[in-house]
């Protein structure tokens, strides 16, 4: 595949790197001469000069037979304008772009721009960390899909679901087990899997159901401790 990548930063240059060592061609455009320091001699040769927002900047990175292309430089205008030219002017299929400001990234994800929102990401998850399975912590989801309508969310296990198997989870409630953290370890489980006192379950659900989901299992803890 050819891959476009608007910005050389730190970002940038990395993954024009691990695409190309993926054996795939990259182009890599940046207003900045001096950034290109940062590209391999070989990855420099096919590096453009120039504005993402310029037409002809991005047909001479090769942007009419690209299949993807990621806005990664340090603006979030020139980072969606230039995702939104190469999906809707050029048809570019594959398109991701990097918005710092988090309002914006969600706005542009109903748009149908998969962004990388990287300050809200890096704190909620550190948050997640911090807190773990704390009720008072506000924070988005893990994943959300392009359209919006499908996200992946963190969901400590409390005491009412132990010794459930996963499937009766999946029955209970609008979800699917992704997969789930035991002590630190990664686990993909299977549907007649049992649940564990402190296992951290990563789910799938439909975003508008998210709240009610929540809400269904916080009852059944209390049900549970109440009875």
């Amino acid at each position: 595949m050819h891959i476009v990548i608007l910005g050389c930063g730190r970002v940038g240059s990395t993954l024009a790197h691990r695409l190309e060592d993926m054996g795939h061609s990259v182009a890599v455009i940046d207003q900045s001469p001096e950034a290109f320091r940062r590209l391999r001699p070989a990855t420099a040769k096919a590096a453009v000069h120039g504005a993402g927002q310029d037409r002809d900047v991005l047909i001479a990175a090769g942007i009419e037979s690209a299949s993807a292309f990621a806005a990664v430089s340090s603006g979030d205008n020139s980072n969606i304008i230039t995702a939104r030219v190469a999906r809707e002017t050029f048809g570019v299929r594959n398109v991701v772009a990097r918005i710092y400001d988090p309002r914006r990234a969600a706005v542009y994800q109903r748009l149908g721009i998969p962004t990388v929102g990287t300050v809200h990401w890096t704190a909620d998850t550190v948050l997640r960390r911090l807190m773990p399975g704390a009720a008072d912590l506000d924070l988005g989801p893990l994943w959300r899909d392009p359209s919006g309508t499908l996200v992946m969310t963190e969901a400590p296990l409390t005491s009412a679901w132990t010794g459930r198997r996963v499937e009766q989870v999946e029955a209970a409630l609008p979800l699917r087990v992704a997969y789930l953290v035991r002590a630190d370890r990664i686990m993909l489980p299977r549907g007649d899997d049992t649940l564990h006192a402190g296992d951290i379950l990563h789910v799938l659900a439909r975003a508008e159901e998210i709240d009610r989901i929540q809400a269904r299992l916080a009852e059944a803890a209390d049900e549970r401790q109440g009875g």
